[in-house]
């Protein structure tokens, strides 16, 4: 059976998107069925990227501060276990002119990503649920850049200094969740962590860079070992791939590496083809 899901994973700088969209190319140009989703997509059918999540009593007040707004609100809003899903990101997108702060500020700290860790890993892990059984009904293959590893460490690891074992743990049970797709996961290696890193920062907007060290060094793991700046940054980006490799040797669905430490494009898509070929 080919995989009906490939899953994307490494560090920041290391290739990922680049690699999706590899992936994706090579199964499109060999006559295969396949959607992208790469990081920050707002439809990601296995994430919730700019979703805020709120209690029927914090649903109904916001609705009842700003009523002329229902109409905008509803039809961007699903309900899921006791919980009002916002879809915010979107809305902002459409309708920002016309939207109260206070109201956007609001469903910002609702955030999915803002939650706590718990309720934020049965949020996710049910909408992986979700996500496979969809799938299970088609025949495309989905690509999905980051959200298998990388999201949910950022989520525990990063934010709230989860241990190593609630971190396995967590990305065990998705594996569990997707092991009917046949997924196959692979991995973006780079001989120089450091030099990668530093790489990303000199060619992407300052904004990204400053957001990125403040977020890996103001809180949880980062805050917790007194890491600062750049090189505190560099530091937990290496206990992060310490993480990531405990967890990558426990997983037992298809795996494989890929290394893009040349940057060469080319040679970076043969390898992935080359990958690839084994599945499909």
């Amino acid at each position: 059976m080919q995989p009906k899901l490939i899953l994307i994973e490494g560090l920041p700088g290391f290739g990922k998107s680049t690699a999706a969209q590899l992936v994706y190319e090579i199964l499109t140009e060999a006559g295969n069925n396949a959607q992208l989703f790469l990081e920050g997509n707002l439809d990601h059918p296995a994430d919730y990227d700019g979703a805020a999540c709120l209690t029927k009593a914090e649903y109904d007040e916001l609705l009842g501060m700003w009523a002329d707004s229902r109409h905008i609100l509803s039809p961007r809003t699903t309900f899921h276990d006791g919980y009002y899903l916002v879809e915010y990101r979107k809305i902002v997108n459409e309708h920002e002119p016309l939207l109260p702060k206070e109201w956007m500020d609001t469903l910002a700290r609702k955030d999915v990503y803002e939650l706590p860790l718990a309720q934020h890993r049965k949020l996710i892990t049910a909408r992986w649920g979700q996500f496979t059984e969809m799938a299970l009904q088609g025949t495309d293959t989905y690509v999905f850049d980051c959200s298998f590893i990388q999201n949910p460490v950022t989520m525990g690891m990063i934010k709230n200094e989860a241990a190593d074992e609630y971190m396995i743990s967590y990305i065990l049970e998705l594996e569990a969740i997707i092991k009917s797709l046949n997924p196959l996961l692979i991995v973006i290696e780079q001989d120089d962590l450091e030099y990668a890193f530093r790489k990303a920062v000199q060619e992407r907007a300052q904004e990204w860079s400053e957001g990125f060290i403040k977020y890996f060094t103001t809180q949880g793991y980062g805050l917790g070992q007194g890491h600062q700046g750049l090189e505190g940054t560099l530091q937990v980006l290496e206990a992060r791939r310490e993480l990531e490799e405990k967890i990558y040797n426990g997983l037992t669905i298809a795996k494989k590496k890929a290394n893009n430490s040349s940057y060469d494009l080319n040679a970076y898509k043969q390898a992935l083809a080359e990958v690839l070929a084994e599945y499909f």
